[in-house]
């Protein structure tokens, strides 16, 4: 995740550059249920509507939530599927809330109504991401359901309401690129304090329609509207969060954009570039799904490094044994062609593997979702 609000600030208020600094433990995204009232066009987990096998029982999940706290994991994101499709949700998130993590939800928003409201208020959820990808009839498309938008919507001001910190996610597409502004005005009129940008990962259905992938000219676009729109705020002094996600040549490229507005600030963003540290995948970023099994994050699902019933997360996500993770883990990462020979390697730590793995079968080859110029990248 690269934080644009947060080096935009940097800008204004620049702090000492020091090393990489990794949470104790990983984040931990965990999607408790793979059961969805959506079938959207790039979810990784393939959910749909229907129950699936073996999922883990809340006794499971509680004992893989203790070994978690010991590991010292600092955040829980629950997610799906749809996690509210889950009848003990909120009886894992108390948990959850009361061991003392930082919890949050990851909804696509259609079933909060005013009740449902209430209960996300009660349990205190530290934040709450529900996805909008494009205006109307372009959203519906895009989640395989007429009146999506407009419930999802409903459930954002229902949250906002109750002054429950919600953030806005965006996946972009070819389909959706032209909304952008209108999807990012909507999230600022609806009081909205996040808004986060995704690029399409590989993975899951993203990876069947992989050839709706935004083009590079439509990415660096979308990259400079969304610093236009940050900036912007932050010289009004507005307190909203942007962040982007599932790219990570988006530090480097917003490097870019410091040295055509703020020249002599490029030295001091730069040397925060590669403190930040670029993709986590593998290191400070983990996925459990729905049966247990633990994966580098949640793009890759194709690929399991052990499962929590048979073995605790704690010993699993440090061992090396295998070959993927040992990679990842590795300063720098073994990538090759145009990513080992990027002068920001430091700063990007190699982008996304998937899309990598998925289009050319070689995990360590350059990024095809990489949208820096070979001038940019310094070849």
């Amino acid at each position: 995740m690269f934080r644009v609000s947060q080096f935009m600030h940097e800008l204004v208020a620049p702090t000492p550059p020091g090393p990489r600094r990794d949470p104790p433990g990983p984040v931990v995204i965990w999607n408790l249920i793979r059961r969805c009232n959506l079938a959207c066009k790039h979810c990784y987990s393939i959910s749909t509507d229907k129950d699936f096998a073996g999922e883990l029982s809340t006794d499971e999940v509680f004992a893989v939530m203790d070994d978690l706290k010991a590991f010292r994991v600092p955040v829980l994101i629950l997610s799906g599927g749809e996690p509210l499709l889950r009848p003990d949700i909120f009886t894992i998130a108390e948990r959850a809330k009361a061991k003392g993590f930082y919890t949050a939800l990851s909804t696509n928003g259609t079933l909060i109504d005013p009740v449902m409201a209430d209960r996300i208020k009660a349990i205190g959820f530290d934040y709450v991401g529900i996805s909008i990808d494009g205006i109307g009839a372009t959203h519906d498309r895009f989640r395989a359901l007429d009146g999506a938008f407009d419930a999802s919507v409903a459930g954002i001001r229902a949250l906002v309401e109750r002054e429950v910190k919600v953030g806005l996610r965006f996946t972009m597409t070819m389909d959706n690129a032209g909304e952008l502004p209108q999807v990012m005005a909507l999230a600022e009129a609806e009081g909205v304090g996040k808004f986060y940008f995704s690029h399409l990962n590989y993975a899951g259905r993203g990876n069947k329609n992989r050839l709706d992938d935004a083009s590079v000219q439509a990415t660096r676009r979308a990259m400079l509207t969304l610093f236009d729109t940050a900036w912007s705020h932050v010289e009004a002094g507005r307190q909203r969060e942007f962040v982007t996600g599932n790219n990570d040549a988006d530090g480097p490229y917003f490097l870019s954009w410091v040295r055509s507005r703020l020249p002599d600030k490029v030295a001091h963003i730069a040397a925060k570039l590669v403190q930040w540290g670029g993709n986590a995948s593998g290191v400070n970023v983990a996925n459990i799904d729905n049966v247990g099994d633990v994966h580098p994050d949640t793009m890759w699902w194709n690929h399991t490094i052990g499962n929590v019933r048979q073995r605790a997360f704690s010993d699993i996500w440090p061992d090396t044994s295998d070959s993927l993770m040992a990679g990842l883990k590795r300063h720098p990462r073994p990538v090759e062609g145009r990513c080992a020979a990027c002068v920001h390697l430091a700063a990007c730590n190699g982008n996304t593997r998937v899309r990598a793995q998925r289009v050319t079968g070689n995990v360590w080859a350059e990024d095809p979702g990489c949208y820096l110029t070979d001038e940019e990248v310094g070849i």
